[in-house]
């Protein structure tokens, strides 16, 4: 007898997720990684900008300021656009960019850093974030920590030492007799041969500007303040900010 063939059944084998579909998921994957990226990557130029480049244009915490480059302590600072902080450095009473390092041997390093600093302005803009405000903290901190009684400074000046155990040990608030409001710092005393130093805080709108000088200097504080008002006049060139 003739055997009849039955069509066998063909085993259908499993799969799991098609693979064009997969295909397009990691495309479209790779794609917004590759856009998140690029929208996130610095704009700036990699090249160093020149020291004596026009000033830059750089905003702290919104608040617009035209820096010159040379006055940039960090070479890596030294771009436009938006930063969390920046440090610079003048030179006094010129309120110029100090000139850059020439690599000339330095003969006593403690000498000539002290005639450096001498010489020159720190400034520092940072975000005032939940720091109170200069002036709130001259008429609501500082007078915590302060001793009762003031001693006559130069030329007006009124100094009164911070107590032994607060915050500010070791410093005195120094200030306008009659208008504290108009002048005032905190200073270090001089420790041997390392000099006193005195900070001065300037709010500029959501920021604030601290600038570092020589205790020496309170002597001529009159030039100082007004030093002052025309480096924050410099540094905020057609931004329309105001000091407060």
């Amino acid at each position: 007898m003739a055997q009849v063939a039955y069509p066998q059944k063909t085993r259908r084998r499993r799969t799991g997720l098609p693979l064009l579909p997969l295909a397009l998921l990691l495309a479209l994957a790779l794609l917004g990684g590759s856009f998140v990226a690029y929208a996130l990557w610095p704009t700036w130029s990699a090249a160093p900008v020149a020291l004596d480049a026009p000033a830059l244009p750089i905003t702290i915490e919104g608040v617009l300021f035209e820096v010159p480059p040379g006055a940039i302590r960090a070479a890596v600072e030294r771009h436009a656009g938006a930063h969390e902080r920046i440090d610079l450095a003048f030179l006094w009473p010129s309120l110029l960019p100090p000139p850059p390092d020439d690599g000339s041997p330095i003969q006593t390093p403690a000498t000539a850093a002290t005639k450096q600093a001498a010489e020159r302005l720190f400034v520092t803009i940072a975000p005032l974030g939940s720091v109170l405000p200069p002036n709130e903290r001259l008429r609501s901190i500082y007078p915590r920590y302060v001793e009762a009684t003031a001693s006559a400074g130069a030329d007006g000046l009124a100094i009164l030492p911070f107590r032994i155990g607060s915050p500010y040990q070791g410093e005195d608030l120094v200030y306008l007799a009659e208008t504290p409001d108009r002048f005032f710092a905190r200073c270090t005393r001089q420790v041997g041969i390392v000099p006193g130093n005195c900070i001065v805080d300037r709010q500029v709108d959501r920021v604030v500007v601290t600038l570092r000088f020589p205790r020496d200097w309170l002597k001529g504080w009159r030039e100082v303040s007004a030093g002052i008002d025309r480096l924050l006049a410099q540094l905020e060139q057609g931004s329309g900010n105001s000091n407060q």
